[in-house]
């Protein structure tokens, strides 16, 4: 296989509506930062692959077909995925392996969501139809006419693990969202920057058990693009690469009856085991420098510290107690935010995650920079209680 590097990146701001633009338009605008920042023109990308959660959102099936139109690529070979929340990680591996088979030497990969154009006018908000459009994902004989929603989905499993291990605790999920909303207020493409109180989060509005209102992310819209070269490609285009050294990826069973249990997400244990293994470290505690993790809920984070392998299972309540995952911490997770910080623009999410690593890679994250930042690993997860997990290795060069 040949070696794949991240040669250029941008992503737009995330925000709770883009009022003056299409999904088409934000997915111009990560393009060209990205192509920008590479120093790439159209005719240099070779092909793309499109990372577009919901049809419902955009209101437009094959959305993807209108993204790379309007970006100019016409002709060139293009895909979209959709993997829930791991849809940007998807996408990231599956334009990692366009350019490692060598098919292609530079390949855009790009993720767009347009959720609040789900808008109802009647009730003006639009969280009803974003909630609908979501529900189409959960089973459609069963978890739809009950009304599952993605969080009673993933508090069966954080329920589960507490009542195995005895944590997460609402204080310690708490504890999650003041570091995630704080992390926040360093970057200026987050949807969500406040400084709140663990009381402020303990108080917030009861969403479902145990998750209240500042325990979930908030959807998003927005775009965030990379663009992916061949070692060979990668020497020419830039000096500063980085390097994708890891890829894992696991899918579970969908249906939470068929998995042995539920207070571990075994597609994430899986997926990071194969990362992790590929870029050879054995210890991620000590030989991650940084890690986004995907924290649609703070109890998902917690959970992720254990899957990911920073702690036995069962201790991951400690690592948010003792500071280990603080930005002046051992292993400090979600520096940009995460989702609940920086928000869930669904297929940007995974793309948006790995555009934060590789900016602390390249040292410039600005007032949140890790210093001497070298490794750092994306965890994107999605679907019915962590269906899909997609985990990655980012190295800079030395």
């Amino acid at each position: 296989m040949k070696k794949v590097a991240i040669v250029g990146m941008g992503t737009t701001k995330f925000k709770a509506r883009w009022v003056d633009k299409t999904y088409f338009e934000l997915a111009f605008d990560a393009a060209k930062m990205g192509m920008e920042d590479a120093g790439l023109g159209r005719e240099e990308i070779d092909c793309a692959v499109y990372g577009i959660y919901n049809d419902f959102f955009q209101r437009q099936y094959q959305p993807d077909a209108f993204v790379h139109d309007y970006l100019g690529l016409g002709l060139k070979p293009m895909v979209r995925v959709n993997s829930g929340g791991a849809t940007g990680g998807t996408a990231l591996r599956i334009g990692y392996s366009e350019i490692a088979s060598g098919l292609y030497d530079v390949c855009l990969v790009l993720g767009v969501e347009k959720c609040a154009d789900c808008y109802n006018y009647e009730l003006q908000t639009a969280t009803p139809e974003v909630l609908r459009a979501i529900l189409y994902t959960a089973d459609m004989t069963y978890d739809n006419p009950a009304g599952r929603t993605a969080a009673s989905g993933f508090a069966l499993a954080v329920i589960a693990h507490k009542e195995k291990y005895g944590n997460p605790t609402e204080e310690q999920m708490a504890k999650v969202s003041v570091k995630n909303h704080f992390n926040a207020t360093k970057n200026p493409i987050a949807q969500s920057p406040q400084v709140i109180t663990v009381e402020d989060v303990l108080k917030s509005r009861k969403i479902v058990e145990p998750f209240k209102f500042y325990d979930n992310c908030l959807y998003t819209e927005g775009s965030s693009a990379v663009i992916l070269a061949s070692e060979e490609m990668a020497r020419e285009i830039t000096d500063r690469p980085v390097w994708i050294t890891g890829v894992g990826a696991s899918a579970d069973y969908v249906m939470p009856g068929n998995r042995p249990n539920i207070h571990t997400f075994e597609s994430s244990r899986v997926a990071a085991r194969k990362a992790f293994q590929m870029g050879g470290i054995q210890d991620p505690l000590k030989e991650l420098d940084l890690a986004e993790l995907h924290d649609a809920f703070t109890g998902t984070e917690i959970m992720a510290y254990e899957d990911c392998f920073f702690c036995e299972e069962g201790q991951g309540g400690d690592l948010i107690d003792n500071g280990t995952v603080m930005p002046d911490g051992e292993l400090p997770v979600n520096l940009s935010g995460g989702l609940i910080g920086c928000g869930h623009a669904v297929g940007a999410t995974g793309i948006m995650q790995t555009y934060e690593v590789a900016l602390h890679l390249r040292g410039e994250a600005g007032e949140r920079q890790l210093k001497n930042a070298r490794r750092g690993l994306v965890q994107s997860i999605g679907g019915t209680l962590c269906t899909w997990t997609v985990c990655l290795v980012l190295e800079r060069e030395e």
